[in-house]
């Protein structure tokens, strides 16, 4: 088995999250200079002008990071007008991030039930949210909070403007409520 595409593989998949090299050396049960070994090789096959993704000591933790050279391009992708609308992913996101900031991407995650990695960085490199901090909580994550162009995308003089979230809670329980009397289904003699 090519234990350096497993390492790639894994590297992918915990995304920004990243793994440390006791972690990838647990998870593939050899030692740890072999795990350094395996990485040196994997960081020398992304040196290739043909490859547009790295690997990266960021803090104590490995992570896929692109490559500089080419962030005009990565910022085009965020910036053209095609991008310019927001996903229904990226609105209930946002709307979490308005209404709970500060937050925490996890806290996000477990509102949504899904990741969010994807989406919080989309958001953030369009200007619409912004790190604020950090938590108190285990491993001091990021706070996310919304900012000033957040503000004028929605035309909002502030983020008290924002509509109370009871007024939909309550239209949305009037909506459940059936008439029974007047309910399209009848009982049987």
């Amino acid at each position: 088995m090519n234990l350096k595409a497993v390492i790639e593989g894994l590297l992918f998949v915990v995304g920004d999250d990243g793994l440390s090299l006791d972690e990838i050396s647990k998870i593939l049960e050899i030692s740890k200079d072999d795990t350094k070994e395996l990485i040196k090789e994997l960081q020398k096959d992304y040196q290739s002008s043909s490859r547009g993704i790295r690997i990266d000591f960021l803090g104590d933790k490995l992570k896929l990071t692109t490559k500089k050279e080419h962030n005009n391009y990565y910022q085009k992708l965020l910036t053209t007008e095609d991008n310019t609308t927001l996903s229904q992913a990226a609105l209930e996101t946002l709307a979490i991030i308005a209404y709970n900031q500060p937050i925490t991407r996890i806290s996000v995650d477990n509102l949504r039930g899904i990741s969010n990695n994807h989406i919080i960085r989309k958001l953030v490199a369009k200007g619409l949210i912004k790190e604020s901090g950090r938590s108190n909580l285990p491993g001091r994550p990021i706070l996310y909070e919304t900012t000033s162009e957040f503000l004028d995308y929605f035309g909002l003089s502030s983020i008290n403007d924002l509509p109370d979230m009871r007024d939909f809670l309550q239209e949305e329980a009037e909506k459940e409520e059936v008439d029974l009397y007047n309910s399209k289904y009848k009982e049987e003699n």
